[in-house]
């Protein structure tokens, strides 16, 4: 080429405009804040167990009187639906974290992103909040015997099951795209722990709305399935080693990921309609209102055992759930969609709290036992100081080198 037709050729590049970068995502801000609420929910219900007559924490004391039975209700309505949103939107991020990265790379991002924080918690925080049931042992045996015996995760038994999950859905993806002839390219899985996974997906999902048969069809069945596999783990049913304290709820936890997973693909978020968020919420109250009776008649029905009221509570938790997040849904992306730089610093350290909160509880516990008050008011009290000391903390451990590429 002459010296002018290479002038020629860089003038006309010059000129040229630059290549259309590919659009910036948008961020389901209102899914950011769900996981903000959510895990404030983990903190305000590992709170009122401390104080209410539920001894399943490191450090409780039991209600001394009857504002203690208001915190309990309130755990079992926690309980009934929050760790199985937790699950439903990890669902809902594995597909997009799947595609973009593929199976092995995905599962070793969450070997890192799941599977450390995890070691962090069983080896240097579980430690520090385990000692409490160490006391009636102390005469028997030392503290490092007692520490492996008593061995669990704790809260980060969720974490524990997301790898599992994982794990599965990689199985299933590579299996697909085997008989598909296509290229096995991974999985994706864990939102909490998946920053950029909060973007939108490569490709858009098939927009295909959710009907109310189908919804109704699903809760049935998930009600049955709670129903019979409680005849085999009732309720208090404790899985040593891997420390799981609701093996009650496996049905409702893998069937929420699934959902979750089926969820992004059909695109069911943005198709629910503003009445089915206003219904979802209605259903939860009448489904309430029905039950209340056989659980005032039958404190038992929670037990599971294959009674009929173990039927009754396996359909209200299951309608409960449904109906929550379904409300919870459309509430938070009709209405919170948004964030300023107060809710964009909790949703960035909503993980860290997670981790970190069992020490933050314990401690406070140990710094008010001398309180003398009603159950509900040292709840309260607690509460109102957890919550930001948790939040405060967790920046701080975000902030230690390379703790936020975990975290």
């Amino acid at each position: 080429m002459t010296m002018d037709g290479l002038r020629q050729a860089a003038s006309e590049n010059e000129a040229a405009p630059p290549a259309a970068a590919p659009p910036q995502r948008a961020r389901l801000l209102y899914i950011d804040n769900l996981r903000i609420a959510l895990t404030a929910l983990v903190v305000l219900h590992h709170t009122a167990v401390t104080y209410g007559n539920i001894p399943a924490w490191y450090y409780t004391e039991p209600a001394k009187d009857g504002s203690g039975l208001l915190l309990d209700v309130f755990v079992m309505f926690n309980q009934a639906f929050f760790m199985g949103f937790f699950f439903m939107i990890a669902g809902y991020f594995t597909p997009p974290s799947y595609d973009r990265k593929g199976g092995r790379l995905f599962y070793r991002d969450r070997l890192k992103r799941l599977g450390i924080p995890l070691l962090v918690f069983i080896l240097l925080i579980r430690p520090m909040v385990n000692f409490v049931g160490f006391e009636q042992f102390r005469d028997r045996l030392p503290y490092w015997l007692y520490y492996f015996v008593s061995w669990d995760a704790g809260p980060m038994w969720f974490v524990e099951v997301l790898l599992v999950l994982a794990g599965v859905y990689v199985l299933i993806r590579r299996r697909d795209d085997r008989r598909a002839g296509g290229k096995a390219d991974g999985s994706a899985f864990a939102a909490e722990a998946d920053h950029q996974a909060a973007y939108g997906p490569r490709r858009a999902p098939d927009h295909k709305p959710l009907r109310p048969g189908a919804i109704i069809a699903f809760t049935v069945a998930l009600a049955l399935a709670t129903y019979l596999w409680r005849m085999l783990v009732p309720t208090g049913t404790y899985f040593p080693v891997v420390g799981l304290p609701t093996p009650n709820f496996l049905p409702q936890y893998a069937s929420f990921f699934v959902i979750g997973v089926l969820a992004f693909r059909r695109g069911w978020p943005q198709t629910l309609s503003r009445t089915a968020g206003r219904v979802g919420f209605t259903v939860t109250a009448v489904a309430t209102l029905a039950y209340l009776p056989v659980l005032l008649t039958s404190p038992d029905a929670v037990d599971g055992h294959g009674t009929w009221q173990s039927l009754a509570n396996a359909a209200w938790e299951s309608t409960f759930a449904v109906g929550m997040v379904i409300g919870l849904t459309v509430f938070f992306r009709e209405r919170l969609n948004r964030q300023g730089r107060a809710a964009g610093f909790l949703s960035r350290h909503a993980f860290a709290v997670y981790l970190i909160h069992p020490p933050v509880l314990v401690a406070l516990g140990f710094a008010f036992r001398w309180l003398h008050a009603p159950a509900a008011a040292k709840f309260a009290l607690v509460a109102a100081l957890a919550l930001p000391l948790c939040w405060a903390v967790g920046y701080v451990v975000r902030s230690l080198p390379r703790a936020d590429r975990v975290l």
